[in-house]
């Protein structure tokens, strides 16, 4: 009886609800981020947050990490109610899903373009799991898109989301800045639309958005900018591209590539380099001819992938989706402001596009639509299942270890700072670190913190036992296996934790203790 109940409610549900999907997403999210062992990246935002002694020390040490306020911000608001990392996770799951909701009430993509891009790489795994600034970047993106719209009474709103969406990161600042100049381009080429807003718009509306605009973008330029004494530069080390390169164009036309469909040409061989920029490009091409027809998203289109490529090659080329996936991001969003204009002459006539090109172009851009997000939907799967089966970082099982054996509040030396955020984050507390030659929890890298090696750790180790008497043996957590012995320390291999996806994220515990006078 039971079981023919359950049969019947089954076959009556709409399998094909877009709320079914959202609570699927939502469910595998929640199971998957409790899953997910966090690592430096994640933390050392939180550590900041937790440790900064003031409301100016916070914004000091901010402006080393490269990436303006908005996130820091939030987890400022999330240490009030707990010292818990685990709420910034389920927040971050907050975020992840708010962005599934707009996407299946609000986008013009098919049931199949939406299934495939919920499940895909960023937002099922690297904007879902991984608890950084740039799932704040994907839902203001869309939010952006659902109130595109409210433009056409007001700018208040699109410059309030756009100023956030510019305090998210440097990918989101080119996407808002895009965005921007899209918007000022049609404000000031389009009389039609010109006319009906000043009808209807309050009698300040443009200056309070514009307000609004300069306020949050001097912010976000601001706080991104490094201080001088910075010698990373918010991970950015490798300087400015001055030069002619033409391995470099095709790195960066690589990127584009990876953005589409998670597959990094290597730099080491030309074939894979020539192969994927001339896709990137016939990508490019069939795109900007399909979205000829109307003009203000092809614009859109224009700017941002001029901004991201221009930046790829001069700055940064990017280290992973999370950075040149933006291309992907920026394209949906594209394709969804599409949806609101329609057909125009203007570019077709411009650039002489004739009908052929334009179809050859409309059916090559769909597939190249479906390619792209059935690869990215592999790359979701695969990424979240990996999760759940290799730990991101070995730094929750170590920490586990740490509390199993009652050793969290022995005196802890851990090195290297860097890849120890992790570890003071689970364990709630502070360590020494040789770097800093003091206790501390985050990493900046400024002027004050020196890079150590096996025998200088040690020589601090052997101060704080002998001369400075702080205890009779320390706990060492290293990132790196014991290749070097000191001659007058006595040093015990505890435990090693190596299961981890990323490789400086492994960790060794060692007792070191003062060998007795002979």
């Amino acid at each position: 009886m039971i079981t023919t109940n359950i049969s019947q409610k089954t076959s009556t549900l709409n399998w094909k609800s877009p709320w079914v999907i959202i609570f699927i997403f939502s469910i595998l999210g929640l199971l998957a981020i409790l899953n997910h062992s966090m690592w430096r990246d994640e933390l050392n935002p939180w550590l900041i947050v937790r440790d900064s002694k003031s409301f100016t020390d916070l914004i000091n040490n901010i402006n080393y990490e490269g990436h303006p306020v908005l996130w820091y911000f939030s987890l400022a608001f999330l240490r009030k109610i707990t010292d818990n990392p685990i709420i910034m996770q389920l927040f971050h799951l907050g975020l992840a899903i708010s962005s599934v909701i707009l996407l299946w009430l609000y986008s013009p993509f098919s049931y199949r373009q939406k299934l495939l891009f919920t499940f895909g790489y960023l937002p099922f795994y690297e904007f879902l799991l991984i608890s950084r600034n740039y799932a704040y970047g994907m839902l203001l993106v869309f939010a952006i898109c659902v109130c595109f719209p409210t433009r056409k009474k007001s700018y208040i709103i699109l410059s309030l989301l756009l100023g956030l969406l510019a305090n998210t990161n440097a990918y989101a600042l080119f996407i808002s800045f895009a965005l921007l100049l899209t918007l000022l381009v049609e404000l000031c080429f389009d009389v039609e639309h010109r006319n009906k807003y000043f009808q209807e718009a309050q009698k300040y509306d443009i200056i309070i958005s514009i307000i609004i605009i300069t306020v949050t973008y001097l912010l976000a330029i601001y706080i991104i900018i490094p201080p001088s004494d910075s010698y990373l530069h918010g991970g950015l080390n490798d300087g400015w591209s001055t030069t002619l390169d033409v391995k470099q164009i095709f790195r960066t036309l690589g990127r584009f590539f990876g953005g589409y469909y998670l597959i990094i040409p290597t730099s080491k061989r030309w074939l894979d380099l020539i192969v994927c920029g001339v896709i990137a490009l016939f990508t490019m091409f069939v795109t900007f001819v399909k979205l000829s027809k109307k003009p203000i998203p092809w614009f859109f289109y224009l700017v941002v992938n001029l901004e991201i490529i221009t930046f790829a090659y001069f700055r940064f080329v990017g280290s992973g989706p999370r950075h040149f996936g933006h291309f992907y991001i920026a394209f949906i969003a594209a394709l969804w402001i599409e949806s609101y204009y329609p057909d125009s002459n203007t570019i077709t006539k411009i650039f002489n596009l004739n009908k052929n090109t334009f179809k050859f172009a409309l059916k090559w851009q769909h597939i190249i639509l479906m390619i792209s997000l059935y690869m990215q939907f592999f790359g979701g799967i695969y990424g979240f299942t990996r999760d759940l089966i290799i730990p991101f970082s070995a730094s929750r099982a170590t920490v586990e270890y740490i509390r199993d054996q009652n050793l969290e509040n022995e005196f802890i030396v851990a090195s290297r700072d860097a890849n120890m955020a992790a570890i003071s984050g689970y364990l709630n507390r502070q360590l020494y670190y040789p770097e800093l030659q003091t206790m501390g929890s985050f990493t900046i890298f400024n002027q004050n913190r020196k890079e150590v090696e096996q025998p200088e750790i040690f020589r601090q180790i052997y101060s704080l036992i002998n001369e400075k008497q702080q205890t009779q043996k320390v706990l060492l957590i290293l990132h790196k296996e014991l290749q070097w012995q000191p001659e007058t320390l006595k040093v015990i291999p505890i435990k090693k934790f190596e299961k981890a996806w990323v490789d400086t994220e492994r960790y060794y515990l060692y007792w070191v203790q003062v060998l007795p006078e002979s």
